[in-house]
């Protein structure tokens, strides 16, 4: 019961630019924010401030998880060969993986630093953090806004604008910061500062941890509910019951489906067709790209009726 690939026109059909645009938004992203770095690093060395490293920190993990997602956008569209029959897509969801992985290490160095300063601060211009938080603002909420018209239809690219999209924010805080200690002197203010980045990112990093290491594990992909798949099979024309329903990611955009269905006895083949093109139709509107279906006959399924997932006790 080989694929079909009917239903499939329409998905790819705007793919290219959506990743001609993509490409480009992250080229453009990793460049500013690895400029706007090493202006943080020099910067927060210069005056030892830890709010700034700190945030040089998060940006360079940024530049990083950036790359890696670019990497990953490419080795997508490498076509599968006889070792890797589904290509490389996975390396989408293993590059997730990986940077979330990446930004806790970073996260915890942070912390560590920021702690032990806290109870020794020392004196440090405000103004100068204040200005170069700003520059962070610009950067970082302009190459979200990059993302963002298409930040649905990928995990990467939807990490990629959240991580940006917080960083403006914890950029925000530091120019407030910076402008507090400038008037009055509260030193302890930039570790405190340090501190709460490491947070905001250990927050916005662990969805991310969460949904890259279920996917690994070939766990049911967010936003699927398997209860629902069932229904939908279900009531499809000519499917009297369904069982072994496996859905898996192939990559952070692509699904896919193995699914045995039960027909009634004595359809043509016509009729089988029919049923396979609906099913895949139908699979393509819960977000599942790639369905196998294998049939059997009625008559089959009553000769063994323990086999397989009833539907209602689907988890």
């Amino acid at each position: 019961m080989g694929h079909n690939h009917s239903g499939h026109h329409d998905h790819d059909h705007h793919h290219p630019v959506v990743l001609t645009h993509v490409n480009r938004a992250f080229v453009v992203g990793i460049a500013l924010n690895l400029l706007f770095v090493v202006i943080e690093v020099a910067a927060g060395l210069y005056i030892h401030s830890l709010s700034l490293l700190s945030d040089a920190g998060h940006n360079l993990a940024d530049v990083g998880s950036l790359a890696l997602s670019l990497l990953a956008f490419r080795l997508v569209k490498v076509k599968p060969n006889e070792r890797y029959t589904y290509g490389y897509r996975k390396t989408s969801i293993l590059t997730a993986l990986f940077n979330s992985v990446l930004l806790l290490v970073s996260i915890g160095a942070i912390i560590f630093e920021s702690v032990h300063r806290f109870m020794n601060p020392e004196p440090l211009p405000g103004n100068t953090i204040a200005i170069v938080a700003a520059v962070g603002i610009f950067v970082n909420a302009g190459t979200a806004l990059l993302f963002m018209r298409h930040k649905e239809k990928d995990l990467n690219i939807k990490s990629a604008y959240l991580h940006l999209l917080s960083d403006a924010l914890v950029s925000a805080a530091l120019v407030a910061g910076g402008i507090v200690i400038s008037y009055t002197n509260w030193y302890w203010l930039d570790p405190a500062l340090g501190i709460l980045v490491g947070v905001v990112i250990l927050y916005s990093t662990w969805g991310l941890l969460r949904d890259s290491l279920r996917l690994s594990m070939d766990g049911v992909p967010a936003g699927i509910d398997l209860n629902k798949v069932n229904e939908q099979v279900l009531k499809i024309k000519g499917i009297r019951a369904v069982h072994h329903i496996h859905i898996w990611a192939m990559s952070t955009t692509e699904n896919a489906m193995t699914v045995h269905v039960v027909v009634a006895d004595g359809i043509t083949a016509l009729q089988e067709q029919s049923i396979k093109n609906d099913l895949r139709h139908a699979m393509q509107h819960l977000d599942i790209q790639h369905v196998t279906i294998e049939t059997e006959a009625q008559s089959v399924e009553n000769s063994h009726p323990a086999c397989g997932l009833e539907p209602e006790k689907v988890e």
